[in-house]
């Protein structure tokens, strides 16, 4: 199994609508990837590592998938209007991570 990480760095002037995420980009990547994704999850940054610390991300997208090639074939038809509905929830510009699920 692979997790895709969308990661979105928090800085001074970041931008994040977290109900806009979960309630309507969240259910359109979803509906979009079909059964190849399997799962979904959300993470809303509250702190970093030290007391006090700002969070590095301020929100973080988890999709998971069976393999790096089922990700390509579900994500590349739909990759215009996914990444295009970016701007209706952050100004952020996310950083993709694709990982081994070692359990």
């Amino acid at each position: 199994m692979i997790k895709v990480s969308v990661l979105y760095p928090k800085s001074e002037n970041t931008h994040f609508d977290i109900n806009y995420y979960r309630d309507t980009h969240m259910p359109l990547v979803r509906q979009r990837l079909g059964s190849a994704c399997k799962r979904t999850a959300i993470e809303s940054g509250i702190a970093g590592g030290a007391p006090g610390e700002a969070p590095a991300f301020i929100a973080m997208g988890h999709l998971y998938f069976d393999s790096v090639s089922e990700f390509e074939t579900a994500f590349g038809p739909h990759a215009e209007e996914i990444l295009g509905d970016i701007p209706n929830f952050t100004n952020a510009q996310p950083t993709v991570q694709i990982s081994e699920v070692i359990e």
